[in-house]
């Protein structure tokens, strides 16, 4: 059977395939933080498309963590009958649902990291635990620290943003407490068998930034204290141009993929892997070599909530999404995550091989000018040789062409092109 679509387990939670939606903030909550219409069907839909296992959005645990409108929330008892409803519409099509756990943003400054005191870090673990035992009344299957992209359990790691001098900052094993201590609340407030993942970033790919070597003692840290699964991310949401970069230089195997086989050969635990994943033939490649043991998708997702049944189904294409962040755009609007595919370009029809440009004269406004091309275009399927003018104003070429009325000066100048650029280039 192919590896994909064999059943797991993480901790007890049986996934009915291989595939994960990772984290995305849906930007579909009320305005207390609470469960919408809207997100429940955003839900169901991945669950009906064959998700194995959804992660939420991430959640804010105390409401000064919020990060953004919109956001879901999991910050008091009031929310777990709306989160409920959206944990049911996941089960009721056989996928698992995990609550990820947030606080903070990605811009948070040093001098927030620093105020921080250690009773207010430890007042902070606290509140995560709290918020795990209401994931768990809310019948979430398990729940995901975020520690990753910058935001503050993130930052706590990242020696660019955390320079501490007391327990908390310094030398990674400190750096990676407050991180510790999260996931100690968790158990203390849960117990053992509830299912707990991270997202953590393998790098952060900036200047004094979470290094692999690092990140690979943290992750060490997290397996020892009782961490289910680890989903590898990476880079710094206020840092994109990094990012991009990043993506961009890489190829369809995973942005990630060699810092996973890295952590692969120091950690036991479920290794989940996220960033640039679009083709099943991947996929299925990196679980049956054994790099990781779970795919993780986000963008895909949003394009093709049913990509996972379609491939399940035999037909194998790559996902769709082009990675453009166009879906980004509604939220924006306060309308919600979905794609919002870019517009197509033209296809081009006219291939020009020699131009010139021909100043116009009035009643034409200063600046206009006329483009005289000599190329091929194509019509009805035939490209033939044409004579090509259009009008140029600031800048912007028109595709319309326009008409000469005789014995003006335009149109003796406009010949008089056409019949150089004919003798001098025959």
């Amino acid at each position: 059977m192919d590896a994909l679509f064999e059943k797991s387990e993480i901790n007890g939670m049986v996934l009915s395939n291989r595939f994960i939606r990772s984290a995305t903030w849906e930007g579909m909550a009320t305005d207390e933080g609470g469960c919408t219409p809207q997100l429940i069907d955003l839900i169901s839909d991945l669950s009906t498309g064959g998700v194995g296992l959804i992660i939420t959005g991430h959640t804010y645990v105390r409401q000064d963590g919020q990060h953004s409108p919109l956001q879901l929330g999991i910050h008091h008892d009031a929310l777990i009958p709306g989160l409920q409803n959206l944990t049911r519409s996941a089960h009721e099509h056989g996928s698992k649902i995990v609550l990820q756990l947030g606080f903070g943003g990605a811009y948070l400054s040093k001098s927030r990291i620093r105020g921080m005191s250690a009773q207010n870090l430890q007042e902070l673990a606290e509140a995560y635990g709290q918020a795990a035992v209401r994931a768990g009344k809310a019948e979430f299957d398990g729940v995901q620290i975020f520690a990753a992209h910058g935001f503050f359990l993130s930052q706590m790691l990242c020696p660019r943003y955390n320079d501490r001098t007391d327990d908390y900052g310094g030398k990674i094993a400190d750096r990676g407490r407050a991180l510790i201590e999260v996931l100690d609340a968790i158990r203390n407030a849960v117990g053992r068998d509830y299912p707990v993942l991270v997202k953590l970033n393998c790098r952060d790919f900036v200047e004094n930034g979470l290094t692999l070597e690092d990140s690979v003692l943290v992750a060490s840290m997290l397996e020892k204290a009782g961490i289910d699964a680890i989903e590898l991310s990476g880079g710094l949401l206020n840092n994109p141009n990094i990012m991009r970069s990043k993506i961009d230089s890489e190829d369809s195997k995973g942005y990630f993929l060699s810092e996973a086989r890295v952590f692969r050969e120091k950690i036991h635990v479920p290794l989940i892997l996220v960033g640039g994943i679009r083709s099943y033939e991947v996929a299925r490649e990196l679980v049956e070599e054994g790099v990781v043991d779970y795919i993780s998708m986000s963008r895909p997702f949003i394009r093709e909530p049913g990509l996972i049944k379609r491939w399940k189904a035999g037909d194998r294409r790559e996902a769709a999404c082009i990675s453009c962040d166009n879906c980004f755009e509604p939220i924006k609007k306060g309308e919600g995550i979905s794609c919002l595919p870019l517009e197509p370009e033209e296809a081009e029809t006219f291939f020009p091989q020699l131009s010139e440009i021909v100043p116009a004269s009035p009643p034409h406004p200063p600046g206009t000018s006329y483009k005289i091309s000599i190329g091929l275009e194509d019509w009805a399927l035939n490209y033939i040789p044409v004579i090509k003018i259009q009008m140029v104003s600031n800048g912007q070429i028109s595709e319309r062409s326009p008409s000469f009325p005789l014995g003006t000066q335009d149109h003796q100048k406009v010949t008089q092109a056409i019949a150089d650029l004919l003798e001098k280039h025959k």
